[in-house]
């Protein structure tokens, strides 16, 4: 005989509406609790399956089904068989179907599910070379098309998830790809007022830079966008001199010329032949001029350890590369 858990399942593929949704709702109750995530977590081969159908069914019914699988996507209980029963194939397939009304909540789901190995591989389609990198590509076109200047932009999310596959070697080799030209599109989002959109581009930034000996070509035929994308957080707010600004990128000089809202946030890591590059850009007098307006003890301690990879890593002597005094 079913159990009570197993017919309200059951009511969820019911052809009545009422009956459906009033079953949706006591399962979304459920997966906010960890009671409720425990009681299902027995059920979760027919649950998930069935919670995935309703995604392409009205509003009123796919946002709770969406809304219930992000909450039970957190669990790795759960994560497990969604990526397993092609979860985010369905997720990318509604994502990009015609007028739909959860994307921010599908997007949210793609985040959770790429916290895990597997689903950093299924979202990256290593196990088909004639269409790997192809649902990346198009997260990274509608991120980078998005204005991410409204609180509810649903593609803000994208960040995470570029910083989730950017954690593993085949997500980094992907986004490095200078054929593919993503990170290219990427970097170009740290203007962004959303600071959720900015923490993506500098979390996707300093993952890809763990590979920067064996990337660093590819890593420096950006430094036209990456350098600005680095050393802005580390500038301070002060404005620099026409001076100072002569030594560097126009992109870079520019920005340095104006005021702007001081960020803290950031870490830089760089390897030999990117000193030189750092060198060429005035990044040292960056430093400088940031440390001096710096007052958060952390973010100093960052700052020495740079100026010490740059001293003592490059054998270069300058009065600019100092960061303390």
């Amino acid at each position: 005989m079913a159990t009570e858990l197993e017919e309200l399942i059951d009511f969820l593929s019911s052809p009545s509406s009422q009956l459906k949704k009033a079953a949706l709702d006591i399962v979304h109750g459920l997966t906010g609790t960890e009671d409720g995530l425990h009681s299902l977590s027995t059920q979760s081969n027919t649950l998930l399956p069935s919670l995935a159908r309703l995604l392409s069914d009205k509003k009123d019914i796919s946002q709770p089904a969406a809304e219930a699988l992000v909450n039970l996507s957190q669990q790795s209980t759960f994560a497990s068989p969604m990526i397993d029963k092609g979860m985010i194939k369905i997720a990318m397939d509604m994502l990009y179907a015609r007028d739909s009304s959860i994307t921010k909540l599908l997007v949210m789901l793609l985040v959770n599910l790429t916290q895990f190995d597997d689903g950093i591989e299924s979202l990256l389609q290593t196990g088909d070379e004639k269409i790997q990198g192809l649902y990346i590509t198009k997260l990274v076109r509608s991120f980078c098309r998005s204005s991410g200047e409204t609180d509810d932009d649903p593609f803000d999310h994208v960040g995470s998830i570029l910083v989730n596959i950017s954690k593993k070697e085949t997500g980094r080799k992907m986004l490095l790809d200078p054929k593919r030209g993503l990170l290219k599109q990427i970097i170009r989002q740290f203007d962004s007022t959303s600071l959720l959109r900015k923490k993506g581009v500098s979390g996707t930034i300093r993952n890809c830079c763990f590979d920067a000996e064996r990337e660093l070509h590819n890593l420096l035929s950006l430094s036209e966008f990456l350098w600005p994308a680095l050393l802005l957080p580390v500038a301070g707010n002060k404005i620099y001199s026409e001076q100072d600004t002569s030594k560097m990128p126009p992109e870079l000089g520019i920005a340095l010329s104006i005021e702007r809202e001081p960020v803290t946030d950031t870490e830089i890591r760089v390897q030999e032949a990117g000193r030189r590059s750092f060198w060429s850009v005035n990044g040292p007098k960056i430093l400088q001029v940031g440390y001096e307006d710096e007052e958060d003890s952390k973010v100093m301690a960052a700052y020495e350890q740079v100026g010490s990879l740059l001293v003592h890593g490059d054998g270069v002597e300058d009065s600019t590369t100092e960061t303390s005094k």
